[in-house]
């Protein structure tokens, strides 16, 4: 009996780390979330802006995996597209801030202008526990937008 206890609790043991890591996995990753900007713009080089977008919206689509999702925004600050909350599409979120009072789609704007391809961090809701939590964005400006997709910490 003792021996089988002693078996069961290795085997428990030895399991931590496995589960530990399964856990971990259910997070996309900051090199998913490049991967996924750089695959988003391909596509909408591909297949031109509206498919593009239509295909970022759509929720059971190639551009949202678990918590990972992209966002288009147009440099004004409007949401072309959205892979999450297809109720943002056509809004204009450019004074939007988050818990702290940062103006995260204003400096995502400003940072497509000047830079380009950048990381950016702010708190967002995390749709797969619906809580606050800090962000990070990594985003590609194409053209007269930026396409952005970001991972939670």
């Amino acid at each position: 009996m003792k021996r089988s206890l002693v078996i069961s609790s290795l085997a428990c043991l030895l399991a931590i780390p496995f589960v530990h890591g399964v856990h971990a996995q259910t997070k996309a990753t900051a090199a998913e979330a490049t991967a996924m900007v750089k695959k988003g713009v391909a596509f909408m080089k591909a297949n031109g802006k509206d498919k593009g977008q239509a295909e970022i919206s759509n929720k059971s689509g190639q551009f949202i995996d678990r918590d990972l999702y992209l966002v288009v925004y147009a440099l004004d600050g409007t949401v072309r597209a959205h892979g999450a909350n297809e109720k943002m599409i056509g809004k204009n979120l450019i004074d939007l801030k988050d818990v702290d009072g940062k103006e995260f789609v204003k400096e995502r704007v400003e940072l497509a202008k000047s830079k380009g391809t950048f990381w950016q961090d702010y708190k967002f809701t995390d749709p797969t526990t619906k809580k606050i939590a800090p962000k990070s964005m990594y985003c590609e400006k194409l053209d007269d937008a930026a396409v952005c997709g970001g991972i939670y910490k």
